[in-house]
């Protein structure tokens, strides 16, 4: 059985605390859908996008902005994604990537979103495993509610796995099946660990920029 998702039933978003990115940034060629209560459409409005090799002060990461809903710890913003960490965790490091519009599930996603997305599941697989020192990862993506999929934005886990010394016995079946304990994030602990991830993503993204200048002498 996949990992849950976060639960669904949140307040009603409050009005954005920063001014929202231009509308031209956005993928709007597919149908969208009503939003008004999504959890992850409200974090989007709270979160502008910025440039993932070139992050902005940590102030614009605060986690109480999302506030009254619950704390979010951003791992990357762009104009058509966004990512942050699961609260309610099933290892350090689990977080979610979504496209920044309002997608029910994967085939509402648009080819560019999609084409963003797989870019960015590598460069924050890569950043995770480097924070987090853990290895080995699930990715997972859920859609609709028989497929145990919560909250209908469609979104993608990237969970780490850390090593279990007997994968025979009950606690490695049910943590790979998404079975485990799940306690929620603390907000110092997220805070810290959201920012060692952004700093990964900034180091994998520069990597590959200067990956393609050499590609390209």
């Amino acid at each position: 059985m996949p990992p849950k998702d976060e639960p669904s039933s949140s307040p009603a978003p409050t009005p954005p605390s920063q001014p929202l990115p231009d509308a031209s940034t956005f993928d709007t060629s597919s149908p969208s859908h009503d939003n008004s209560s999504c959890p992850f459409c409200h974090i989007t409005t709270i979160y502008p996008p910025y440039p993932p090799s070139s992050p902005p002060p940590p102030p614009a990461f605060s986690p109480s902005l999302t506030s009254p809903n619950p704390s979010t710890f951003l791992i990357l913003s762009t104009p058509l994604l966004i990512a942050f960490l699961d609260i309610m965790p099933l290892s350090p490091g689990h977080l979610l990537l979504c496209p920044r519009s309002h997608r029910p599930k994967l085939t509402d996603v648009t080819p560019a979103e999609s084409a963003e997305l797989g870019k960015y599941l590598r460069i924050l697989s890569t950043a995770v495993s480097r924070a987090t020192g853990i290895t080995d990862w699930n990715v997972v993506q859920n859609n609709g509610a028989a497929a145990a999929q919560v909250v209908p934005h469609c979104h993608f886990h990237i969970i780490p796995r850390p090593e279990l010394r007997d994968k025979r016995n009950e606690r490695f079946t049910s943590t790979m099946f998404g079975r485990g304990q799940r306690d929620e994030l603390d907000d110092e602990e997220g805070e810290k660990l959201a920012g060692e991830i952004r700093e990964k993503v900034r180091e994998v993204v520069l990597e590959d920029e200067e990956r393609e200048k050499g590609a390209k002498l």
